[in-house]
């Protein structure tokens, strides 16, 4: 041992003490940190019991009333499917009652049989048509509604070419408009922005009404001709076909609707004054005129040429009716109410003869109260495609023999 090892001892011996007195205050330091966190972590635990406390207090209080709303939901439930079920039965047992006991046709039997309006327009030959297809279909339900989509205005067109090859759909808004949108298809048309999947077709003149047509890939329309210079009223009435080539995008022919004092023939729907349909014979013209103010009347036509080739005037009222379509060679005539409520196939006129009105099916349409601006049969599909207060609805139909009864 060195002569500085009793120095270092000595030194080291005079710190001791100072060290152990900060240890001691860093201890009690620590402790009373320590202290304040337990009683910290002793409050939030006892706010935490009081909180569960709480929460099962009004988990047991909310059980019951849950419990209650179920059975509540449940009951409410029950009673809307049993109400269901008694609105269907009864518009079962009305329609039964309906058939049994059928409204007497839209016909007034002394002008039916005394030949009353029918001989009144000079050249309305109404006689019978001779069909040039084996169609005998008359309709017996309408079986079945799909609403499609929305687009649109309250009056508008929408439809397939029965013709085409195509799966297209053509849309025509509004009642004066000069540009048709043409989908792919049909599922295009119903996706959220369908506008951007369409094509668009800009016609010459402005369409009148919601009566055009899409047959064998050419769009048939009414216009009003061009006034003479000076005015006059010898046009104010008139209207003038138009067939539109879709693909080329010309005017390919054009001819003056061989009727004087043309009125809308709807009573219903008033901005329509020739409605075109299409069916398995081709292509129809339903209208009215002032001469006869009171019934439609119908025509056949040459989707060729325009040209007219036989004109019936039918005992169909244009008082309520909406829309009409053409099966087969007959004439079905649509009505409703306004305000707007369940349509319904209450006239209906063979141009062959085949068909009686008695023995007609006058069908409701399903549960839908609305008002159709515009209603075209499919040949193809055996479906109408209908605008109705700007919704696009399709409607299946079930058909029968004409000969068989109803």
């Amino acid at each position: 041992m060195g002569p500085s090892t009793p120095l270092l001892i000595f030194f080291l011996l005079s710190w001791s003490g100072p060290l152990q007195g900060q240890q001691h205050h860093l201890v009690e330091y620590m402790e009373r940190r320590l202290a304040a966190l337990e009683e910290r972590l002793a409050q939030c635990q006892d706010q935490s019991s009081r909180h569960a406390a709480e929460l099962r207090d009004f988990k047991n209080k909310m059980l019951p009333l849950l419990e209650v709303a179920e059975k509540e939901r449940e009951a409410l439930r029950t009673e809307a499917d049993t109400i269901s079920g008694r609105v269907d039965r009864l518009e079962r047992e009305v329609d039964y009652l309906e058939t049994q006991n059928p409204a007497l046709p839209c016909v007034e039997l002394d002008e039916k049989m005394t030949g009353g309006p029918g001989t009144r327009g000079k050249g309305r030959r109404n006689e019978k048509y001779d069909m040039v297809t084996d169609c005998g279909y008359t309709i017996s339900q309408v079986r079945s509604m799909k609403i499609l989509k929305r687009f649109g205005g309250p009056a508008g067109l929408w439809t397939k070419d029965p013709l085409g090859q195509t799966e297209k759909i053509y849309v025509l808004d509004g009642t004066q408009n000069d540009t048709a949108f043409v989908f792919p298809r049909l599922r295009d048309f119903t996706l959220a922005m369908a506008a951007r999947k369409a094509s668009r077709v800009r016609v010459p003149f402005p369409w009148v009404g919601t009566g055009q047509l899409v047959y064998g890939g050419f769009l048939y329309f009414a216009r009003r001709p061009p006034g003479r210079p000076g005015g006059g009223g010898e046009l104010e009435n008139t209207l003038q076909l138009i067939k539109f080539h879709l693909a080329n995008r010309t005017v390919v022919d054009s001819s003056v609707f061989p009727a004087e004092g043309l009125i809308p023939p709807y009573g219903l729907t008033a901005d329509t004054y020739i409605d075109l349909a299409a069916d398995e014979e081709g292509l129809w013209a339903v209208y009215a005129t002032r001469e006869d103010d009171r019934h439609l009347c119908l025509a056949k036509l040459d989707p060729q040429t325009l040209d007219t080739e036989q004109q019936w005037d039918t005992p169909c009222p244009r008082e309520n009716a909406e829309a009409a379509f053409v099966i087969c060679g007959t004439l079905y005539v649509v009505y409703n109410t306004r305000p707007a409520s369940r349509a319904r196939i209450q006239c209906s006129f063979d141009a062959s003869g085949t068909l009686s009105p008695e023995r007609a099916a006058l069908p409701y349409f399903p549960r839908r109260y609305g008002a159709h601006a515009s209603l075209r049969y499919n040949p193809r599909e055996r479906q109408l495609y209908a605008w109705d207060d700007g919704y696009q609805i399709v409607y299946k139909l079930e058909m029968r023999k004409k000969e068989e009864e109803v």
